[in-house]
């Protein structure tokens, strides 16, 4: 076999043998000469130490944990004799979401070589992810000595934008242009499509990629904070960036004030004398907080307690940025980037609640304000065929839409010859038919091939987009037999996993398989970029 490490290179025999035959097989040699000379150096490599590496990059390993439908517990004790990095993949949520900036498995390698600091990134994975990671910290190796030398390099890097000026450590301030609102009089939502001005930053983003935005805090909460602390708003803090600020500033740009974590609660219970409000902190510490119990609530509930602005601020999560699908190609709207937003309020206890990003876009800021944003490139593919020619077949319910509108403006750029099929739903046609119009012209002009709808609410029966699938099943199956690929956006627990349940059942159908060949045909699909999804 041929050597590709050179002699003069600082390795030993051992390690030599195992490198020339990886890289036998990268260079694609002969499978018996490339399967040897890696079996061989495996060999030797045991004995020399190299063996404990992780595999190669574009290597095949194998992660029986990766799978969101596991519950924790079951992907815990899969990963039981794995190293740390690999025990805090499984810890979080396992959905290659992005929302961390990360993939599951590039943020626990970033977390064990202690290039990550912040723990509460899995916003998926939640209380649950974030109690786990730090279980695994205490108990296991120590942040910043992973136990493979890849993990220790192959971090955050894998998943930073192309963008070298401005990234998620360095923020654009971009203008706002509008925020529009989509969803029409009657409807139960509030959903924007949000254009903002890249002009200037050297921006570039490509369809399917996400817009990190960073919000800022409701100044009302943040006031409501202070006040329920007795404390001076000018009080200085010192920020997780090293900054130096007012404690009410702090508080509205730096700290998420929409959970009540653990050290927060830990913290409350122990000053306070009321026996009845140490009861239920105690038991939220050990079943977690009501769904939307907030900063504010905690406060409330212990108002006996005696705590300082400092130290509270002390036990808070760091502000993170939100991650939004963008809706838009630069092909069609040059230095701008469009979002699809849907705004979250609602009522708890008698107080209204925010979502903050979301209020933020929707409500306080006005045209020509700015806000911090990056761009943060799509993960395992999720893009337009790069084929011209190959069909398209989109699942996007809701705001799940976004991607989509992006998709479609790019082909249409691109005189893309290949068919677009678009399922689309929510709950009334008349006020939440998002994109509409442009659907519609879509469907005059021929771009898009088939719009399948399916409005939940407007008949005794709900119809949702896996019916409406069902409903074609063999013209799918046509499509996908053509070289079609498929491609889902939106919630992951129902719809996404409602979605994958409907595809299996019709390749298995209109394929002639059983379940385990239809499971094999979509994981070969998934593995030629031909199923991708991006959920949350």
């Amino acid at each position: 076999m041929a050597s590709f490490i050179p002699e003069t290179a600082p390795f030993d025999a051992q390690q030599r043998a195992w490198l020339n035959g990886f890289f036998a097989g990268l260079m694609g040699l002969p499978t018996e000469a490339a399967t040897a000379g890696a079996q061989a150096g495996l060999k030797a490599a045991t004995s020399s130490g190299l063996a404990l590496m992780e595999p190669p990059v574009g290597s095949e390993e194998d992660f029986p944990w990766h799978d969101p439908a596991l519950s924790l517990d079951e992907r815990m004790e899969l990963a039981a004799n794995a190293p740390v990095e690999r025990k805090l993949m499984a810890a979080m949520a396992q959905l290659n979401c992005g929302s961390c900036g990360y993939e599951c498995k590039s943020y626990g390698e970033a977390i064990a070589s202690g290039a990550e600091k912040n723990l509460a990134l899995c916003s998926p994975g939640g209380r649950e992810t974030k109690q786990m990671i730090k279980l695994l910290l205490k108990d296991g190796s120590p942040a910043g000595k992973p136990s493979g030398s890849v993990a220790a390099v192959n971090g955050h890097a894998d998943s930073q934008p192309a963008n070298v000026g401005f990234s998620r450590q360095r923020p654009f301030s971009a203008p706002l242009v509008e925020s529009v609102r989509l969803s029409k009089a009657g409807s139960a939502k509030d959903v924007r499509h949000v254009v903002i001005d890249l002009s200037g930053s050297g921006l570039k983003y490509e369809v399917g990629d996400a817009l990190g935005v960073f919000p800022v805090n409701c100044g009302e909460l943040a006031a409501s904070i202070v006040a329920r602390l007795g404390a001076d708003p000018n009080t200085r803090i010192h920020t997780p960036s090293g900054i130096e600020k007012p404690l009410i500033t702090a508080l509205r740009e730096d700290y998420c004030l929409r959970d009540a974590g653990d050290e927060l609660l830990e913290l409350l219970a122990s000053r306070i004398d009321d026996a009845q409000a140490r009861e239920r902190l105690e038991r939220m510490l050990s079943e977690g907080p009501a769904s939307g119990f907030d900063l504010l609530d905690a406060l409330d509930l212990a108002s006996r307690a005696t705590v300082s602005a400092t130290e509270v601020v002390e036990t808070l999560a760091p502000l993170n940025a939100r991650l939004y699908s963008i809706a838009s190609s630069m092909r069609k709207v040059g230095q701008q980037v469009h979002l699809t937003v849907g705004k979250v309020m609602f009522e708890r206890e008698g107080r209204i609640r925010k979502g903050t990003t979301s209020t933020m876009l929707a409500d306080r800021l006005r045209p020509g304000d700015s806000l911090r944003v990056f761009v943060q490139p799509n993960h395992g593919g999720f893009t337009v065929p790069a084929d011209d020619d190959a069909p398209m077949i989109m699942v996007g319910p809701g705001t799940g839409i976004a991607p989509f509108i992006a998709f479609l403006q790019e082909r249409e750029s691109r005189q893309a010859a290949g068919r677009n099929w678009l399922f689309f739903g929510d709950q009334h046609r008349h006020c939440d038919f998002l994109y509409e119009d442009e659907l519609q012209q879509h469907l005059a002009t021929g771009l898009l091939t088939r719009l399948d709808t399916a409005f939940s609410r407007d008949s005794a029966e709900k119809v949702y987009v896996q019916d409406r699938m069902r409903q074609n099943g063999a013209e799918l199956w046509n499509w996908l037999t053509a070289g079609g690929h498929f491609y889902v956006c939106g919630d992951a627990q129902r719809m996404a996993a409602d979605v994958e349940r409907v595809l299996l059942e019709l390749i298995s159908q209109h394929g002639q398989m059983d379940h385990p060949a239809a499971k094999a045909y979509l994981k070969e699909l998934a593995a030629n970029h031909r199923y991708v999804r991006d959920v949350y």
